[in-house]
């Protein structure tokens, strides 16, 4: 059975997309984003599936939710370095999680 320090190991935080494009070459719709985690962790890059609620347009000074310590993960020739959370109503939708009032990039989600 799980325990709560297994939870607390992994570290969220809060983002600001600072860029996002479409990222043809992935095997499923994809979005690259860079984002903003503040002076402590600085800009990160991720790949993630937001095409059907999003576009990289919107995107852009979205906050977001991501954990930000799993490695990195190549992709297409990608970098991830980040994971983006986001609810899953089924294996092809992301609703992305976030939060209710801005709050300064590199927050912790504890």
């Amino acid at each position: 059975m799980p325990v709560p320090d297994d939870f607390f190991a992994i570290d969220l935080r809060v983002g600001t997309v600072l860029a996002a494009r479409p990222f043809p070459e992935a095997r499923k719709p994809s979005i690259q984003l860079e984002i903003d985690f503040g002076p402590d962790l600085g800009v990160r890059r991720s790949s993630a599936q937001l095409t059907v609620h999003y576009t990289p347009d919107a995107l852009v000074g979205r906050q977001v939710i991501a954990v930000t310590n799993i490695g990195t993960r190549r992709i297409a020739g990608f970098t991830s370095e980040v994971l983006v959370l986001g609810a899953m109503p089924n294996a092809t939708e992301v609703v992305l999680l976030g939060t209710a009032h801005p709050v300064a990039n590199g927050t912790r989600i504890g």
